[in-house]
């Protein structure tokens, strides 16, 4: 990565000092945060005199995430973007529109080394850590495919695990909820992770009132072993306290994500062995069939199976959905399209 400053991850504060460095007044980084945070380039900040921009430019990156592809969903107009990165790396992210707003989810590492076997961002691998402008910039691009709207929710469920990039993905979410910049309220963003105990125990007591998303995917140690390495790491006991701490210090209720997979974790006795896991705690449980990955040998499941899991939950009273399936037909999933960019790139 380029040594330069990313001027959008810096909080006020930290631009005013930088400005300062550069013999500017301290007024000017409240015009260039809003700035950066509108989307603009240096060359678009018409009340900065050129001597600024050209400082600006010179010690740093404005925006520093490209589109470099956008690929259009005809089922549900859903919108896959391949990301540039300027050191040539790239990540994926997906817009995706309600009848409530949209919906974009960002990746936060270029790859990740968690290794969930169901997940394709694993498959080539860790590269490194976003920077809290890059993953900024994810949402900078999507605002400006949108228009007039704006993104209304983001989920950190893209590429990488969030608490495996702790502090960027914290200065990510107080820059992308500061009234002086995009504002979003923390309220409408989700953090995935796929069970750092000590990180999620630590981001509980952060003052940040966001949705935890845990990647449960399975009822039992044994099964989740099979399929998630972190399984090693710490007990679904141990995560699941972690879980009820978070809900215990930010009373934000815990969302399960459970990817249902052919004779793997999708029985009715698997959900019946969940409810009992998760009886009388706060929480949602987010039914995924599962997007095939043939490299693993792991397929999805039936639109009976889907239902009767989901009707043991209901009937056990485990507040539980089946999750909307979006983008089908443009690699939707986390992973997949920089996957196939990167195939198809080889000689």
């Amino acid at each position: 990565m380029s040594d330069k400053i990313q001027w959008m991850g810096l909080y006020p504060e930290e631009l005013k000092q930088a400005l300062a460095d550069l013999g500017e007044k301290p007024f000017r980084a409240q015009q260039v945060f809003s700035w950066l945070h509108k989307g603009a380039r240096f060359s678009e900040m018409t009340n900065l005199s050129l001597a600024l921009r050209e400082k600006l430019a010179e010690n740093g990156i404005d925006q520093p995430v490209t589109v470099q592809e956008t690929r259009v969903s005809k089922l549900d107009g859903t919108k896959k973007f391949l990301y540039a990165l300027s050191d040539g790396n790239c990540v994926e992210g997906v817009l995706m529109r309600y009848h409530y707003g949209a919906t974009l989810c960002v990746s936060t590492q270029v790859g990740c080394k968690m290794g969930c076997k169901f997940c394709a961002s694993t498959l080539d691998g860790y590269v490194r850590n976003l920077t809290a402008a890059e993953i900024l910039g994810q949402v900078q691009c999507a605002n400006k495919e949108l228009g007039g709207e704006r993104v209304h929710n983001i989920v950190l469920m893209g590429s990488g695990e969030p608490f495996d990039n702790y502090d960027h993905v914290v200065r990510f979410l107080r820059l992308v909820s500061h009234p002086e910049g995009l504002n979003i309220g923390l309220r409408h963003i989700s953090v995935s992770t796929c069970g750092l105990v000590p990180q999620i125990r630590r981001f509980a007591q952060e003052g940040l009132p966001v949705t935890l998303s845990l990647s449960l995917h399975a009822p039992n140690d044994e099964i989740r072993r099979q399929i998630m390495p972190i399984a090693q790491r710490y007990t679904l006991d141990e995560t699941l306290d972690a879980c009820r701490f978070y809900l215990e210090k930010t009373g934000r209720r815990v969302v399960f994500e459970y990817a249902l997979i052919d004779r793997v974790n999708a029985s009715e006795a698997c959900a019946e062995e969940l409810a009992d896991k998760l009886r009388g705690m706060q929480c949602h449980v987010n039914l995924i069939p599962l997007n095939t990955v043939k490299e693993r040998n792991l397929y999805g499941v039936t639109e009976q199976q889907v239902r009767a899991f989901l009707a043991v939950l209901e009937k056990r009273h485990i507040s539980a959905t089946r999750r909307r399936e979006m983008g089908d037909d443009i690699e939707g999933a986390c992973g997949q399209l920089r996957k196939k960019i990167m195939e198809d790139s080889q000689p």
